[in-house]
């Protein structure tokens, strides 16, 4: 199994996990145009996708994911509140399917693992992917941690974890107090702080993979999130890896 990035950020989001003939979409916060462009950088095709997996209806996440679909003939999964919310207004839907987010499901080679977390979206999910061998754990978009979250990433051979913020950057940013309370609070995003945290409750030793993700441009530096996560598991701060805006990140692969 091996994953790759298009792109990570307040501008759009996409994760593509690929597990031989089975190829997942993590969200499309992209134009279809500019998915594909990105999917090309990786040598990849839209069409080779299996499905799209949903994590929640914010523009940044779900922007591209209809037309993306329509236009290949793929099969979108997402929750029912996350359906009412993003399909509200648009005439052509292509097939959906509705998910429980406490329950597992398999599509093709992958079981997929969906988890509530606390955002203010209306029914939001993140994802753990296991072949069967190895387990990939995505966790961005939440403002706190629960137990269900830590007990969904207990022991994954890769994660792929939200470090939005600094707490003391946020503070100080132009961001007006309702912003910087949201994004700080309990239904916002994690900081570095939280995420490093995290770590210190979940088994890392089959860590063999850590990508910070989802990193504000104002409010985070890249050398401040790996520093925390780094201290966090003890290791050397360029293990860490780093989702950026642009670039997403290359493929990985869990060995």
């Amino acid at each position: 199994m091996r994953f790759a990035s298009l792109g990570s950020g307040s501008r759009g989001n996409a994760l593509i996990v690929d597990a031989g003939e089975t190829k997942l979409l993590v969200d499309c916060g992209f134009s279809a145009r500019v998915a594909t462009a990105r999917l090309a950088r990786l040598a990849a095709a839209p069409e080779d996708l299996t499905a799209i997996l949903v994590t929640h209806e914010h523009s940044d996440h779900v922007a591209g994911v209809f037309a993306l679909a329509r236009r290949h003939q793929l099969t979108v999964y997402l929750t029912h509140g996350t359906y009412v919310a993003a399909a509200r207004g648009k005439s052509a839907l292509p097939a959906c399917r509705v998910i429980d987010g406490h329950a597992s499901f398999a599509i093709g080679s992958l079981e997929v693992l969906p988890f509530p977390v606390p955002h203010d979206a209306r029914e939001p999910v993140q994802y753990a992917f296991n072949n069967g061998q190895h387990c990939l754990g995505v966790l961005t978009d939440t403002g706190s941690i629960t137990p269900h979250i830590v007990d969904m990433l207990h022991a994954c051979d890769a994660l792929v974890l939200e470090c939005n913020h600094d707490r003391a950057l946020l503070a100080a940013s132009r961001y007006p107090a309702v912003l910087k309370e949201r994004v700080g609070g309990r239904y916002g995003h994690l900081e570095n702080a939280q995420a490093a945290a995290l770590l210190g409750q979940v088994e890392t030793r089959r860590l063999q993979h850590l990508v910070a993700a989802h990193l504000s441009q104002e409010n985070n530096r890249p050398e401040l999130a790996t520093r925390a996560l780094a201290s966090a598991l003890g290791c050397s701060e360029d293990w860490i890896g780093v989702a950026d805006q642009e670039d997403g990140f290359g493929w990985r692969q869990i060995m």
